[in-house]
């Protein structure tokens, strides 16, 4: 315990116009965290503050980052200003390390009243990278817009925050520390725990561990490679997959946490791990693996450098989660998935007599889907899937579902996708993403596409390319009404869908850094003969790409040549 009470002090300020955060919470580049006067500290105030004062007194919360460059500082200053506004304790991962997965299962464990995570997800880190501050709530999930509009609110009008600027905490210290305030009758505790080992002992619970364990070092072992891109997965990678499953220590590469993640885009894409996706091709191992920067998003990479898309990634976990001890003691209790990604699991959960929800894009919408008992499974096509055991995506869980299994089934990677597509029919699908669009440009794109595709002419359109016509069956800017509580979230993304199924989506993204918009379209066509499952994935979507360019007329209206990423 301190022996000088540490003073609160209240600090003028102005607001910023620009702290509404996004669906991932407030990402913006680095330097504007790290210079701007406040920025950082209105943001985390404009956050505690839209917390109610009677919930936050005395409550606790969980903080955690992705261990990029700016989080120490930051992490030291949530903590002064936590303190500051009445939290009562604060769990914190050692180093200020903790996925965004152990963060939603810390807080639904120690029943925290919500965690914050400094992590900018997939994007480049560094001095000229970006930075992240989502906030997770009670339920261990991502805020909903309610709360993020209260956020919003706040920020507009914020005058002062509160702050104890003489309170130092050791992140590499384990253990509690007590700290006695001016003004407070009980001290503000700080719990440094392992960043580790909270989220493994949830895992234990999930799958069979021997079984995995079986397949990673018994005579007929499958070497793994797993990539974790420079990010927060390393100590995970390590502890889980090396020492508890025992794949041997060179199968875990890139798994020290680094600020700048070693100058790479810790984004688990064919592009961005394509050193992985160059040792697969060797034929040497059989699973790999890569993360993101806060480990929630994965990717599947079969021997011989056999990519799994997604959705596909998604489709194949949903229709065997009997090999998971959780879900065959558990039962099954619907699935869903978020709009842009293709329809494969669709098809599973018809098969499987289970209710399939289609939602927003934002894993928010799971979360209450999953608080109600109505699903057990989700998914999005931008690399993460998830089930009710925490209310993130996960992508270490993901990963062992995977090798759950190849454990029961006894079959490669690739074996397995193959039986999938001959049983359920194959789903093409690919996504191009234009980044760093100036902003008023994608709206008006947004608006005069939305009024040619809403237009009733439209729905009798017919598009020849080639040998293929395709025929408008719907078109329309998704909306969700939420079964759970009827709230009602417009303008999600337009869709076109033709009578053959096939669907061409665009989408404005919410979750950049502040440096322009994104706008995704996605393509997706589904084949049911298996004798046309090896075309190749632009082949096939070629004729809806080329639809939805003219449409959309993309690259005049933005300037843009092309895609700066496709999926």
């Amino acid at each position: 315990m301190e022996t000088n009470p540490i003073p609160i002090l209240t600090i003028q300020t102005t607001p910023f116009d620009d702290q509404r955060p996004g669906t991932n919470g407030l990402r913006k580049k680095t330097a504007v965290f790290e210079s701007k006067k406040n920025y950082l500290q209105n943001y985390v105030q404009s956050l505690l503050s839209s917390i109610d004062l009677r919930d936050r007194q005395g409550c606790t919360m969980v903080v955690g980052s992705d261990g990029r460059y700016f989080s120490r500082a930051a992490t030291e200053v949530i903590v002064q200003m936590a303190a500051a506004n009445g939290i009562g304790r604060l769990v914190i991962g050692h180093n200020g390390i903790l996925s965004t997965p152990a963060v939603s299962c810390i807080i639904r464990k120690i029943k925290a009243i919500g965690g914050i995570i400094l992590t900018a997800s997939h994007s480049p880190g560094g001095p000229g990278g970006d930075f992240g501050i989502k906030f997770n709530v009670a339920n261990g999930g991502p805020s909903p817009d309610t709360v993020m509009e209260r956020i919003h609110q706040v920020s507009r009008t914020l005058e002062e925050y509160a702050i104890c600027p003489d309170l130092h905490i050791d992140l590499s210290r384990l253990g509690r520390h007590d700290f006695d305030l001016e003004n407070k009758f009980k001290p503000f505790r700080v719990e440094i725990v392992d960043s580790v080992e909270i989220y493994l002992n949830m895992l234990r619970g999930i799958f069979d561990f021997g079984a995995i364990k079986s397949l990673l070092t018994g005579p007929k072992q499958l070497k793994i490679r797993i990539d974790a891109m420079n990010g927060v997965m390393g100590p995970y990678v390590r502890k889980i997959l090396c020492d508890e499953l025992g794949a041997p220590a060179n199968s875990a590469v890139n798994c020290v946490p680094l600020e700048d993640f070693g100058g790479q885009h810790p984004n688990p894409n064919p592009a961005f791990a394509a050193s992985l996706v160059d040792s697969m091709k060797g034929g040497e191992f059989g699973f790999g693996a890569a993360f993101d920067a806060d480990g929630d998003r994965y990717m599947i990479i079969g021997e011989n450098g056999f990519f799994v898309s997604p959705s596909d990634s998604l489709a194949v976990m949903a229709a065997n989660l009997s090999c998971i001890p959780y879900f065959s003691q558990r039962g099954i209790r619907g699935f869903a998935r978020s709009m842009p990604t293709s329809t494969a699991i669709d098809r599973v959960a018809k098969a499987m007599k289970v209710a399939l929800y289609e939602t927003p894009t934002g894993w928010r919408f799971f979360g209450n889907l999953m608080d109600s008992g109505r699903c057990s499974f989700c998914g999005e096509e931008s690399f993460g899937t998830g089930s009710d055991h925490i209310r993130d995506k996960d992508g270490l869980w993901s990963v062992l579902v995977w090798l759950s299994i190849l454990a029961v089934r006894k079959q490669g990677v690739e074996e397995i996708v193959r039986d999938h597509w001959a049983k359920m029919g194959r789903n093409y699908f690919c996504r191009f993403d234009y980044e760093g669009v100036d902003s008023r440009a994608a709206y008006y794109l947004m608006r005069d596409l939305e009024a040619v595709i809403t237009d009733k002419a439209f729905t009798t359109q017919k598009f020849s390319v080639g040998n293929n016509i395709y025929s408008v069956e719907k078109a329309d800017n998704f909306e969700y009404i939420d079964p759970v509580d009827g709230s009602v979230s417009r303008k999600q993304g337009l869709r076109i869908i033709f009578t053959d199924s096939s669907r061409i989506i665009f989408r404005l993204s919410g979750s950049g850094a502040g440096t322009g918009a994104t706008i995704r379209i996605y393509a997706e066509s589904y084949e049911r003969d298996p004798e046309r499952h090896n075309r190749e994935t632009q082949v096939v979507l070629g004729p809806l790409i080329a639809i939805a360019l003219k449409i959309s007329n993309i690259h005049e209206r933005t300037g843009c040549r092309g895609p700066n990423v496709i999926t």
